[in-house]
């Protein structure tokens, strides 16, 4: 390693030294011990490659030295065809451990961040929903990459770094000792001429880094949200795209600044220890050249030595930066365990059974539930907070008591607010209740495998979500071994076969992130498509017409009708003129079934569900199936229904 290459290693180890180097435990280390032990035996023989390396690395300065004594006593050419052989031997040895050592590194490092990841992405998808409402997209994928890879490099490179520098220095110093020991002692005095700058300028490019990082990051938030389809609208209508041009130029401008500040500081920093590594070198010539000159040194020892100086100051000022390596190490293995280590508060059972076959019924028995506190699943750091916000964990589910039979449709209407939403995630089981129990054909929903939840109950939410990728991958998520005839049919039922048929591409088109490329009524269509070839036994609709025109709805009403026939039905309404067939309706307020009964039984009784109906169909001279505009919205008066999914009625 030059000394140029070996300046620029101090000063990056001392530049991330101010890096987080919270405390880690025994535990940590065993754990990182259990994802070491499948490569123990390629460990085993990376640390050896690493030690012969360092042997070699020593021994070619020892063999220079002997060249030059073999040249200056006129020793016999055998002698020196000998010695070149030997460094070419060296040479290619050194190069065939660099490739084996290399191709062991991607192997050990490539596993272990495959193991990691996979370890992470499995353990996020079983968290809870409410995990994924509270953290930043952006700061879990950073932990499934860069925390990963930091923490892959503990034993791709600091481990090996380390135990190789540290017998190259060992063996360069007694290599050293051995020839001069006042020119080994020469050397170590001028050490700190290498560290110590290292150090204080470090802690400088540590603080612009810093806070160029702030900068990016500011600007990173500011394009994601204003790139994206949703924040692009939001701008053109009310923003003011001239102060924010201005704004995000400045961020800009001061990156660019820091970045000219850093490179020129840099360049200062290594052209100055290269000097002195320069310097140092003149020294050792000239000190080495007057003591062979005196006789009490051979010319050979002091090229040797002048060669053993870089393998002196190179692991020197590797090991010096080896606490701030392990350290960052460390810390990028606990951020991933810290993710590994949330439990998801909706787990299966270890003896889960599959759900009951035939025709199923769905019931709540005394269900209470309350959103768990953000301290039971989320992280300040992935929430990008100090704190968590300590709220949460207030009941809004109080005795929620229904059974729906199979093959019926039960409607859920009430307030903004009322809990409906709520219901309607607890039975696919996306959270578990506090207090009672969701039983899905008599059996508990927390006793059956998540699998047999997914075929069995199928959600439509108002805002279903795509995925960015074709029309076929969203439409097959459910059932990704769907037949050609299975998914046309699924298109024609939800009145999307004539656009599917307009499109370029057809069903190979790019539907655009979540769904952007299409228009609300055509996602929605979509979502509702995937269920029907999804074909669940218990179909659960949140609003699911809710962003349909008139002439969108009319023809989905058409294709739910078809879905709901003979399965048992959830259905959460914002129109009342759409559950009068619902055989039975439950009234919601504050978390509790305020009063249930028939279209015609509630209406005779004259309470919260009448009210609501009369508020809706106040004008006298509309009939009972014309919604106005503030039950078509969802969004009337105080009186008017919550903003669920308009409900389907039931097939006759």
């Amino acid at each position: 390693m030059s000394m140029e290459m070996t300046a620029w290693n101090a000063l990056y180890n001392e530049r991330h030294a101010e890096q987080d180097q919270r405390p880690f435990t025994r535990a940590t280390l065993r754990r990182i011990g259990t994802f070491a032990r499948p490569y123990r035996r390629g460990l085993g023989l990376f640390l050896v490659l690493s030690v012969v390396g360092g042997t070699l690395a020593v021994a070619t300065p020892l063999l220079a030295g002997r060249v030059i004594d073999t040249i200056t006593s006129g020793g016999s050419a055998g002698t020196l065809t000998t010695l070149a052989l030997l460094i070419a031997g060296i040479a290619l040895a050194e190069a065939g451990l660099v490739l084996l050592a290399r191709r062991l590194s991607a192997v050990i490092g490539e596993g272990l961040i495959l193991d990691l990841r996979r370890a992470v992405y499995d353990h996020v998808q079983r968290m809870p929903v409410a995990f994924f409402t509270r953290t930043r997209t952006g700061a879990l994928v950073s932990r499934l990459n860069n925390d990963v890879i930091g923490a892959q490099r503990a034993f791709s490179d600091t481990l090996s770094g380390v135990l190789g520098n540290f017998v190259m220095l060992l063996l360069a110093l007694i290599a050293m000792v051995a020839l001069s020991w006042q020119i080994t002692l020469l050397a170590l005095v001028l050490l700190p001429v290498f560290v110590l700058p290292a150090r204080r300028i470090g802690a400088r490019l540590a603080q612009l880094s810093r806070e160029a990082a702030n900068h990016n990051a500011v600007m990173t938030t500011q394009m994601t949200e204003r790139f994206s389809a949703p924040g692009a609208t939001l701008v053109k209508l009310y923003g003011h795209p001239e102060e924010e041009s201005a704004e995000f130029a400045e961020r800009a401008r001061r990156v660019r600044d820091i970045g000219v500040r850093t490179a020129m500081l840099q360049m200062y920093f290594v052209t100055a220890l290269t000097l002195v590594s320069a310097l140092a070198l003149a020294l050792v010539y000239g000190l080495g050249g007057w003591f062979a000159l005196g006789g009490s040194l051979e010319t050979g020892s002091v090229v040797a030595l002048a060669m053993l100086l870089t393998r002196l100051y190179a692991p020197l000022t590797a090991l010096a930066g080896a606490r701030v390596e392990v350290m960052t190490a460390l810390v990028s293995f606990q951020r991933v365990f810290e993710v590994l280590d949330l439990k998801p508060l909706v787990a299966e059972s270890k003896d889960a059974r599959e759900a009951p076959d035939g025709p199923l019924s769905l019931a709540f028995d005394a269900v209470d539930f309350g959103y768990p506190s953000a301290d039971k699943v989320s992280l300040a750091s992935l929430e990008e907070v100090a704190t968590l916000d300590g709220r949460g964990g207030e009941q809004v589910l109080h005795g929620i008591d229904f059974r729906a039979e199979p093959g019926q449709l039960i409607a859920l209407v009430g307030s903004s607010g009322a809990g409906k939403s709520t219901i309607a995630q607890l039975a696919p089981r996306l959270y578990d209740p506090d207090r009672g129990a969701i039983r899905l054909g008599g059996a508990d929903v927390r006793e059956l495998t998540a699998r047999s939840l997914r075929e069995t109950i199928g959600l439509v939410t108002q805002d279903g979500h795509l995925f960015h990728d074709t029309i076929r991958a969203n439409l097959m998520l459910p059932r990704p071994d769907a037949t050609a005839e299975e998914v046309s049919d699924a298109l024609r039922r939800a009145r999307l076969t004539e656009l599917v048929d307009s499109l370029p591409d057809g069903l190979d088109t790019v539907v655009g992130e979540r769904g952007y490329r299409l228009s609300g009524g055509e996602r929605q269509r979509l979502t509702i498509a995937r269920l029907l070839l999804a074909r669940p036994r218990v179909v659960i609709l949140d609003e699911a017409t809710a962003h349909l025109d008139a002439t969108s709805e009319a023809a989905v009403q058409e294709a739910l009708t078809e879905a709901l026939r003979g399965r048992t039905s959830l259905v959460i309404a914002h129109r009342l003129s759409t559950v009068r067939a619902a055989d039975q309706i439950l009234v919601l307020e504050a978390g509790r079934i305020i009063e249930r009964g028939t279209h015609e039984q509630l209406l005779a009784e004259s309470g919260r569900y009448g009210e609501l109906y009369r508020t809706q169909f106040a004008d006298p001279g509309r009939t009972d199936g014309e919604p106005d505009s503030h039950g078509a919205a969802g969004t009337g008066g105080p009186g008017q229904a919550a903003a669920p999914v308009g409900a389907t009625p039931r097939a006759a």
